[in-house]
């Protein structure tokens, strides 16, 4: 159980990570493509973190969709950032 818990804040960590990445901005089809996820398995975790509010949907003039990352993802990614650093750090 507990692997698998682990493997879902990576697969968030690197979603949030990618949005990051392009400056804060990224159209969902290139997400997709860089998250290597399943378009279904995608869309579930992109559904529930615009949900939970660390990803937000912004619509450009010509109605194209990108997502950016809110306050709150940015501070998943520091977070998660000290978690792997405490685990290295005591070879967990």
């Amino acid at each position: 159980m507990r692997d698998r818990k682990r493997e879902r804040l990576e697969i968030i960590y690197d979603i949030l990570k990618i949005i990051r990445e392009h400056n804060n901005s990224i159209l969902p089809t290139p997400l997709l493509r860089y998250s290597n996820l399943s378009s279904q398995r995608f869309n579930e975790y992109l559904s529930e973190l615009i949900e939970k509010g660390f990803i937000r949907e912004v619509f450009d003039k010509k109605g194209r969709r990108y997502l950016s990352l809110t306050d709150k993802g940015f501070r998943y990614l520091e977070k998660y950032k000290k978690i792997i650093e405490f685990i290295d750090e005591f070879g967990l």
